[in-house]
């Protein structure tokens, strides 16, 4: 990214901290080309504190003179967000939006109908740079503009473009919830750990070391997850008996209804 490349953060929560923390690291971008606005005073303290990048209240100060605006704000508060700065904001300007279930066209009605838009679902991991964003564009999105998008992105980890926005409302149910699933069935694990006497900072040491560790050999070895089950799964062993549990308790199908009902959440907010 070009450093006279202006990004504009509308709206400055954790999403946005951590994609302005990506970028920083990352050296994307410096902080002399960002700016946030927030209509909270403290919020905009702390970002001004810990990262150096520009702070507002307005969000149509923040967008003017900006070539890429992130939308970073809840999808109940993107009409007036959008009514906000749509004043100010240049017709060629790109905007990425990663609110949840907001489709394209409600933000093209609060902006312009010609206005080049990325709609992306990020997830929270990107706050350590190991996020996972699904994302679309429309097709007035230049190549230079889509550049802009692929440094962003990858700046807070993997990324993956899908050809359009039902994809995004599915891949919201799958990395955008999914971290949420993750973390439940970690403290679940530590909570059965400390019931079997473990010391919980032993027991969260040995989970989350545990689930970290899965997670990467399932990457690195491009092995189906079912075929790494089986290799650590003896015959009448202890890995045995724990999965015949899981299985009988449904996991299986637990799983599936709450990605289902994570993906109607999505579609039913975009409506």
């Amino acid at each position: 990214m070009q450093p006279t490349t202006k990004i504009a953060f509308i709206g400055g929560g954790m999403m946005g901290e951590a994609i302005i923390v990506g970028l920083l690291k990352s050296g994307a971008a410096q902080a002399s080309q960002i700016v946030a606005s927030d209509p909270l005073e403290t919020r905009r303290a702390l970002l001004a504190e810990r990262h150096g990048v520009g702070i507002t209240a307005s969000n149509a100060e923040a967008v003017r003179g900006a070539q890429v605006v992130i939308l970073a704000v809840k999808p109940q508060m993107m009409g007036a967000a959008l009514g906000e700065f749509r004043s100010a904001l240049s017709a060629d300007t790109l905007v990425i939006s990663i609110a949840a279930g907001t489709p394209m066209a409600t933000i093209r009605e609060g902006l312009n109908p010609t206005q080049p838009l990325v709609r992306v679902m990020p997830n929270t991991p990107a706050a350590v740079g190991m996020g996972m964003s699904v994302w679309t564009k429309s097709d007035n999105v230049t190549a230079q503009q889509a550049e802009w998008t692929l440094d962003i992105l990858k700046a807070i980890g993997e990324e993956m473009a899908v050809p359009n926005e039902h994809y995004i409302d599915m891949g919201t149910a799958v990395n955008g919830s999914g971290p949420g699933f993750v973390f439940l069935f970690i403290e679940a694990m530590i909570d059965a750990a400390v019931q079997l006497g473990i010391a919980r900072p032993m027991a969260e040491k040995l989970v989350i070391q545990t689930v970290r560790g899965s997670a990467e050999m399932a990457a690195q070895s491009g092995t189906h997850p079912a075929i790494l089950k089986n290799q650590v799964t003896s015959p009448g062993g202890t890995t045995a008996a724990g999965l015949y549990a899981l299985e009988a308790g449904s996991l299986r199908a637990t799983v599936a209804n709450a990605v289902r009902a994570a993906y109607e959440r999505s579609v039913a907010l975009g409506k």
